[in-house]
């Protein structure tokens, strides 16, 4: 009698309240250098484009790259239409919606990795006086965005910094506050975020300061385990025009890769010196000479601002004009996913055998570690969580998909019909009228684990990845605790 009365109050309780949310684009984990999906196990080669319209300096409280679902409707298509896989975007603004833009990502297959920090005050770290900018205002920030973000299975990871080091006064000043800020975002993911996040750093195109670095955040340190990356992006343009993989210097860069412990990317390439630009480069990065040692790359950058790296050209007006560099990447990225360098990327992956972490030095050459960081001050905000809406997909209307904005190609010509995404991950979503109770759904909370979670994934429909939040009103709460007491105390 207890047991049906104990099964029919927890129904009751429970089942009304449950919000499942299921997102059939799955989360992107680490095993040792690489990346996999967590459900298939595949492993995942970034394939994509720095997007930041406008640069950082045009974000605002009021506007920022996945702010405006008509323009992410608009670029989304032509993500498509690209072949990418991955978008990196370097600074938002946790003050707006995303969740839009997310869904529309999500929907078509797209993943991102975000810079936690922004060009606004109390938003990046000062890299000559990294001290006065490190303090609760900072963390609050790029736990806030970490608060939102960290609830999109299609955030691949965070970015703890982009060129901080970029000359010898801020190699002095700025590798252990670097460090630090890791370790504070990898302890808020670990205590408040649903699943494992990887959090690494983009380090600037100087071979001075760029591999002595690498090793720095690589290392392991008993008394801080957690502050050491995840991941390491490498900023590089040394491959300009008709080169080869010797004489542009790639060579060199897989050598000094080829022990690290972490996945390697480009997180920006595309030397632009010689235009219009052929992306020969794409060729040589997915193949057997690279990927073992690099995980893909992105491309600097998607819309053409005045540094005349962009793909795409964007009137006031919001109209779009497709670049050559648009068409030749498109077509270099088309090449790759040929059934030669599918069976490539298969065959040739090769794992260290658990390669243990180095232990940190004393020292490293062109930079200093000596600097004292202060301890513990994040630790408040880990503990308690930050006030911020976390992030959830959406519903979408086929019109959403839409562009609302004409598109030409590189010729001039507009694109005839509709410009409208393809949807290849349908996302679902059930929900109950309670949506500010939310509970981690269980993961790997280590990103460096293997991936794991196809077992759990047998049951679901098209191996959907999901999230699982559910409220217990109190009564419910302490009935069914007196039934499971009184139905133990009945046993013995």
């Amino acid at each position: 009698m207890l047991h049906s009365l104990l099964k029919i109050v927890l129904t009751l309780s429970i089942s009304p309240l449950i919000r499942f949310v299921h997102g059939s684009i799955n989360p992107v984990e680490i095993h040792e250098q690489h990346f996999f999906d967590s459900v298939t196990r595949e492993p995942f080669f970034i394939k994509g484009v720095d997007y930041q319209p406008g640069g950082s300096s045009d974000v605002t409280s009021k506007q920022d790259p996945l702010s405006d679902p008509k323009i992410c409707a608009r670029d989304i298509f032509l993500f498509q239409k690209l072949g990418i896989n991955t978008i990196r975007v370097y600074s938002i603004s946790p003050d707006l919606n995303h969740d839009a833009c997310m869904t529309m990502m999500a929907a078509a297959g797209i993943y991102l990795i975000l810079d936690v920090n922004s060009p606004m005050e109390n938003q990046h770290l000062n890299r000559y006086e990294p001290w006065t900018s490190y303090n609760h205002n900072y963390l609050q920030h790029i736990f806030e965005v970490i608060e939102e973000f960290g609830h999109y299975n299609n955030t691949l990871g965070f970015f703890a910094g982009n060129e901080i080091i970029n000359d010898g006064h801020s190699a002095k000043r700025s590798p252990s506050y670097i460090r630090a800020v890791v370790g504070d975002m990898k302890s808020y993911i670990k205590k408040n975020s649903p699943r494992g996040i990887p959090v690494g750093y983009s380090a600037a195109d100087d071979l001075r300061y760029r591999i002595p670095l690498s090793q720095y955040l690589e290392c392991h340190r008993e008394n801080e385990p957690d502050s050491s990356i995840d991941f390491y992006g490498v900023n590089s343009y040394q491959w300009c025009g008709q080169q080869t993989f010797q004489t542009s210097g790639y060579d060199q860069l897989v050598s000094a890769y080829k022990e690290y412990t972490k996945p390697v990317f480009f997180s920006e390439f595309g030397c632009n010196t010689i235009s219009p630009r052929s992306f020969a480069e794409v060729e040589a990065l997915y193949s057997t000479d690279m990927i073992n040692t690099f995980s893909g790359g992105l491309v600097y950058e998607f819309t053409q601002e005045p540094n005349n790296y962009g793909l795409v050209a964007m009137d006031r007006d919001g109209t779009a004009h497709l670049l050559h560099d648009f068409v030749a990447l498109q077509n270099r990225y088309t090449a790759i996913e040929s059934n030669e360098f599918q069976m490539i990327r298969k065959n040739a992956i090769s794992l260290m055998a658990a390669a243990p972490l180095p232990a940190c030095k004393d020292k490293y050459e062109n930079i200093q570690i000596d600097e004292q960081v202060p301890q513990d001050l994040a630790k408040d905000l880990v503990r308690k969580g930050v006030d911020q809406k976390r992030g959830k997909y959406l519903s979408l209307k086929d019109s959403d998909l839409v562009s609302e904005f004409d598109i030409y190609d590189e010729n001039g010509v507009k694109l005839n019909g509709k410009c409208k995404m393809e949807v290849v991950n349908k996302i679902e979503i059930l929900q109950s009228d309670d949506e500010h109770v939310s509970q981690p759904k269980e993961s790997n909370p280590d990103p460096r684990e293997p991936p794991r979670q196809a077992e759990k994934q047998k049951e679901k429909e098209s191996n959907a990845a999901s999230f699982l939040t559910l409220s217990v009103p109190s009564a419910f709460f302490w009935t069914t605790c007196f039934l499971y007491f009184a139905l133990h105390c009945n046993a013995f």
